[in-house]
Order: structure tokens, then sequence, then C-alpha cells
């Protein structure tokens, strides 16, 4: 993972470890109601997104993949993830957890399966990595990594992999990323080892709209504070997940690769001290 500049446009992706590539800007489905979640994923289909991101815990799988099916795009062009509950961090209950995502969305394959939260205790978390590895080595998920990994987490995880000799890699993980969350420490362990840094909550669930910083930068480039955001976790080399389920704000959110943010504008979102989550926080969590 690099912090990147410029160039970039909605069919941009970076390549996993696994080998695969992932899209830079993803659809989140974070409490998007079932009844109304397929309807708004085959919005942000239509207006170019292809990365949706969704969890056993959301209860909205079936109706994204009637959404990928419904959009008449081909299953390669769209890359679905779903993430295993953080209740079920057990072997036993992830690979129930993966069979279950196969039978509500009627998918071939899953792109990018998570282990969602790292509770469960030190024998829950690999034995969840376990089944995910063997998943994925059985061709029913193309990549595999976790979700709200704080470094502790993540170095537990490494010493298994080469302890076990599995072959499995870290693929992605997932946390709460924006310039009042910057994350220094997990950015920089994955950074390292080519860990795609997935960024929820990019735009703060609008709790920043009215900082002068964003006005200002909002003023500067005709965006909007959501916008700016977003960009600026683009250029940070992350893969930002804006979740909406306004139609308007869906198609803004993808409209970010026609300006981009200079060297003034990025250092004055720079807030390496900053740690105000504005979600849970598991990446603290010591079991």
């Amino acid at each position: 993972m690099a912090t990147a500049s410029g160039k970039f446009d909605i069919n941009t992706s970076y390549k996993l470890n696994s080998g695969h590539q992932i899209p830079v800007l993803g659809y989140g489905v974070y409490q998007t109601p079932a009844a109304t979640a397929e309807s708004v994923v085959l919005h942000a289909l239509k207006n170019g997104y292809r990365h949706i991101d969704s969890a056993r815990a959301y209860r909205n799988e079936q109706p994204c993949g009637d959404a990928m099916r419904a959009s008449g795009l081909k299953r390669e062009e769209i890359f679905f993830t779903s993430k295993v509950p953080p209740k079920s961090m057990t072997y036993d209950e992830a690979k129930k957890s993966i069979a279950s995502t196969f039978s509500q969305t009627g998918l071939d394959y899953v792109d990018l399966y998570l282990l969602h939260a790292p509770y469960g205790g030190k024998e829950g978390r690999l034995g969840a990595w376990q089944a995910l590895r063997e998943a994925q080595k059985e061709g029913k998920i193309r990549s595999i990594g976790v979700s709200n990994y704080g470094v502790h987490h993540l170095a537990e995880l490494e010493e298994y992999i080469k302890s076990s000799g599995d072959g499995s890699k870290i693929d992605v993980n997932q946390c709460e990323v924006h310039p009042w969350l910057p994350r220094n420490d997990i950015v920089d362990w994955c950074k390292q080892r080519g860990v795609v840094v997935e960024a929820y909550c990019p735009v703060i669930r609008g709790q920043r709209a009215e900082e002068p910083v964003l006005k200002k930068l909002s003023e500067k480039h005709n965006k909007t504070w959501a916008q700016i955001l977003l960009r600026w976790s683009l250029q940070k080399g992350y893969v930002p997940l804006p979740k909406s389920e306004t139609s308007k704000r869906i198609e803004e959110n993808a409209d970010i690769y026609d300006f981009e943010l200079d060297e003034s504008d990025m250092k004055e979102l720079d807030m390496p001290d900053s740690y105000e989550p504005c979600a849970w926080d598991p990446t603290t969590s010591k079991d």
C-alpha cells in the first residue's frame, strides 16, 4: 500500500497480496435495511461503483447479491466483501458464517472475506482465520483479511501464519480511518507488509461537516466536505467505503476524480496525534 496522488478514476484498483485486484472506492451497506439494500446497491452500481462491502452482521447480503445480478454486470466486474460476525469468531462458527453467505447471496465466490473484529480470544481468532484460509484454498473466497485489528492483533496473526506454514496472507485490514483518527501505527504496519487499509466511516458520519478546514478546502475546490474527505482517503492510499442511502450522495461520493488535494491541503488535514473515533473501536481490545 503506497501513498497515492492524482491519476485516479472509478475503475482504479490496487493489487492485493493474494494477487487479486480491489477497486479503490467501495460502497458500504452498514445499517442499510434489507428492504432497501437492493435498490441502493443497484443505484451505486449504475453510477460506477464496482465494490460492495457487506457483512453477515449487516443482514443484507441477500439483497446485495440480488442487486449484483440485476445490474446486468458480469460477476467478475463486481468486488463483493463479507465478514465473519464478531460473535462467531471460532473455527466452527466461521465455517457456518461462510456457508450462510453463499446460501444467502447465491454467489459462486466471494472476493474478500474478513474477520469483523478481534474478539473471541486468541484461539477463537486463529480458528476463524483457519476457516477463511480453508475456504480460500477451496476457491470459494479469493482474498482474506481482518477488520478492526490493532497492531497487537495483527502481530499475533502474522506470527501464527509464520509458525503454521499455512501459506496464507493478510490482504486487508478494514478500520475507521480519517484525519481525526489517522491510526498511523496500524497504517505503517500494514504498509510495510503490503496490506491494504480499507477506511470505513471515511466521512465521519457527518460529524465534522462544520470543521473550518473542511469548509476552507470545500470552497477552494468547489467540492462538498464529504468529497474532500474521500479524496484525502484516496490520496493516502486507502480504500474508502462511504455509506449512504441517498441517491444524490451516492453519486457525489463517486464524483471525486476531477480534482486533487495539493501538498498544503494534505498537510492541513494531517493530525497525527488525533484519536477521535466516531464508531466502535475494537482495535484496543486486549482479549
